[in-house]
């Protein structure tokens, strides 16, 4: 069936999606409930074989465990059928809920936690103070707390200073959302960081702030956060700290400041210039050393000049181009009138040495 909604003064027809269960989750519940005697309601004895076989429930706790909970949540949804049992449209959403997630909390962490971080997936959050669209909707500490309370390890702010450049606004920034105050933020943080999880919170700055509100929130953090803050000893770790090592911990994400980038980036280049200079074009070559003639461009450029001339000017060259470059030359002799000595210089395309092998 096709349904309507209003645009302005416009009606727009479109067709709903569909809520059925897919061919294949139909036939498996028809295999089990049919089997059970019942057809349109899955029984317990059935819903246990089923968590049984195709759940890979092992022991027997395990599957009562896991049947308690697929009728709780039936239940609670009010998929359940008068004289018990879960239709279809029960087994459906179960199958799909979070409730039957690939990992099931009941299980615990059961991975080795001692690896680095980066060897992890991480489940993240994304613009996570925001209460609907990123347009229009409005900004506030309820989305993060609820983030981490759901098990999101990663919650993202967006830092703007206020109309008066005096103090920071957390908001998705050049849009109509209303801000939320950063501490409010912090401190909802630091309240729910590890009510789900013992493992470390990575808290995401995108920082829009001049340098005078960028140590304010410094302050801030370390004012908030403590001993939770942690704090690497070197700007350049090897590896990244394992979970088990930041359990309890919060880390900062954020992009350095402009103005130590630039200086960390001048101070490099003066250490790197000599080094990548010589390794570039070689060691200089003595006067009373050959050139090789390798590099022949077709492209040549031709200049007329006097006998004496062209010598002062290959001298010239040789003493200009002395480190290290691979040309060739070619000369050779045309009267252009009589009296006169001339000569015709090409000149190939000079390159690096070393990038000739």
């Amino acid at each position: 069936p096709m349904t309507t909604y209003r645009v302005c003064c416009f009606l727009r027809r479109f067709r709903p999606a569909s809520n059925e269960p897919s061919e294949a989750i139909g036939d498996v519940f028809e295999a089990y409930a049919g089997a059970d005697g019942g057809g349109s309601a899955l029984g317990e004895e059935a819903l246990r074989r089923f968590l049984r076989e195709v759940q890979g429930e092992a022991g027997d706790d395990d599957v009562e465990a896991a049947a308690r909970e697929v009728l709780a949540f039936a239940a609670e949804h009010r998929l359940l059928k008068k004289g018990g049992g879960l239709t279809v449209e029960g087994f459906h959403r179960w199958l799909c809920s979070d409730a039957n997630a690939a990992l099931h909390p009941r299980r615990g962490v059961h991975h080795d936690m001692g690896l680095p971080l980066s060897h992890y997936f991480i489940y993240t959050g994304h613009n996570s103070y925001l209460t609907g669209n990123q347009l229009s909707s409005g900004c506030s500490e309820a989305p993060i707390a609820k983030a981490l309370r759901d098990g999101v390890r990663v919650i993202e702010l967006d830092l703007w200073p206020n109309a008066a450049k005096d103090d920071v606004e957390v908001l998705h920034g050049r849009t109509w959302t209303s801000p939320v105050d950063l501490m409010k933020c912090l401190e909802t943080v630091k309240e729910h960081a590890f009510v789900s999880s013992p493992y470390p919170v990575i808290l995401t700055l995108e920082d829009h702030l001049t340098p005078h509100l960028q140590a304010k929130v410094a302050k801030m953090v370390k004012e908030t956060f403590g001993d939770l803050l942690h704090l690497s000893e070197s700007e350049a770790m090897p590896v990244f700290p394992s979970p088990e090592d930041l359990r309890g911990k919060i880390i900062i994400s954020t992009k350095p400041p402009k103005e130590y980038l630039e200086t960390k980036s001048s101070k490099e280049e003066a250490q790197n210039g000599s080094a990548e200079e010589e390794s570039v074009w070689g060691d200089e070559i003595p006067d009373n050393k050959v050139y090789d003639v390798t590099a022949v461009n077709p492209m040549c450029r031709f200049q007329r000049r006097t006998q004496s001339g062209m010598w002062k000017r290959m001298k010239r060259w040789r003493r200009r181009y002395n480190r290290g470059l691979t040309g060739s030359i070619k000369v050779s002799s045309q009267s252009a009138s009589p009296g006169e000595s001339t000569t015709w210089i090409r000149i190939s395309r000079l390159i690096p040495r070393k990038c000739l092998g």
